[in-house]
């Protein structure tokens, strides 16, 4: 993510103490696998498909209201595949309901961050991959706050699950009650962390009761650049869609915003983005914070024009959201706006995004920082 404060790193003792890996969920498992399991407890196999269309079909995590298992074998099937994975620190509403906010512990004292926007004709969830990033991009909070561990596939599914259940409760003012939209832009990498986030996308898309059931055109996977995961990402026959926070048109300056650049330049990145959106026919969505005096003059838009203008590919423009005592600060709106008209210009659609959720540290990796600094 862009719009984030500094916060202090995880000592090393810290990470070591957190390596342990989560308890095994059903969200980890493919459906054979859940059935397998279910048979090792004594149980017939059919009860994997009941269970998981509690958790994926009617969202229903409590084992008194599985009323259709057993009441002896309620609580022992609810053991070993639905743990409680996210314990709620924080959760916090904005925009008039449109807009909350959940911050998670997990089982092994790390925070991560969810948030699930509410629209008129859709319910979207931004959901985390990591506990932490390993990008030390440096506007980025999470990315300066270095990386914990790797979320397991079913700690990254059940922050959609969760908070799709949110959504079918009607509490999100002026949306569906269905979660629709999924997009991998909270805490981390995504394809740092490929194996486990290419599983959680699968199991998202999923039909129930095999997963929760979203279309793969709805689902937005972000990446700061890593070239090699975004090549084996065209090989997987997924239609989601590519998300590349770029953030500057040129070498020199991306290099600081984003160091992996220092690895893969621009024109390396944009080559393997355009591939993917060759294999899929999907248009690329780029990134780019416009941060004042930094990354927004008149001549890097104009550079940016030229390297899009003819490609599949959309801007999507964010105003950092300034946090108190950083140095980065957005760009004045006369100055967005003049970004978007020479964008426009060139041929290149571009849109500014809502900015949601500032009163409640929308912003991911703002709500781990208070919880840490208080």
């Amino acid at each position: 993510m862009t719009t984030l404060p500094v916060i202090a790193p995880v000592p090393d003792a810290a990470r070591s103490r957190r390596a342990a890996l989560p308890p095994r969920h059903l969200a980890d498992l493919d459906l054979p696998a859940r059935q397998a399991l279910v048979r090792e407890l004594g149980e017939p196999a059919f009860r994997a498909k009941q269970i998981s269309t509690h958790y994926f079909g009617r969202l229903v995590r409590d084992p008194a209201g599985m009323t259709d298992l057993p009441a002896a074998a309620r609580d022992r099937l609810a053991d070993a595949l639905l743990p409680t994975l996210l314990t709620p620190v924080r959760e916090m509403a904005c925009d008039d309901g449109a807009t909350r906010k959940a911050l998670w512990r997990l089982h092994d004292g790390s925070l991560v961050e969810s948030v699930l926007m509410g629209y008129p004709d859709r319910v979207t969830v931004c959901i985390s991959s990591q506990a932490g990033c390993g990008m030390a991009c440096p506007f980025c909070a999470t990315g300066q706050a270095g990386l914990t561990r790797n979320l397991s596939t079913a700690e990254i599914v059940d922050q959609a699950v969760y908070l799709a259940g949110v959504a079918a409760s009607g509490v999100v003012a002026g949306a569906p009650p269905r979660l629709s939209h999924v997009v991998f832009m909270g805490m981390g990498e995504p394809l740092a962390n490929y194996g486990r986030v290419i599983a959680a996308v699968r199991r998202l898309c999923a039909p129930a009761p095999e997963g929760l059931g979203l279309s793969q055109r709805h689902v937005t996977v972000s990446t700061v650049g890593l070239v090699p995961a975004m090549r084996r990402l065209a090989e997987e026959d997924l239609s989601v869609t590519l998300a590349l926070s770029l953030h500057a048109p040129d070498d020199e300056l991306r290099d600081e915003l984003v160091p992996v650049n220092q690895r893969w330049k621009v024109a390396e990145v944009l080559a393997a983005a355009w591939d993917y959106a060759a294999r899929t026919g999907r248009r690329i969505s780029i990134e780019y914070a416009m941060i004042k005096d930094v990354n927004d003059q008149p001549w890097r838009a104009d550079l940016l024009g030229r390297l899009l203008t003819g490609r599949l590919a959309h801007v999507n423009l964010i105003p950092l959201n300034p946090t108190p005592g950083s140095r980065w600060d957005a760009s004045p709106k006369a100055v967005e706006r003049e970004f978007v008209r020479r964008l426009r210009a060139a041929g290149v659609s571009t849109t500014v995004r809502d900015t949601r959720g500032q009163e409640i540290d929308g912003a991911c990796g703002q709500l781990a920082a208070a919880e840490v600094s208080g």
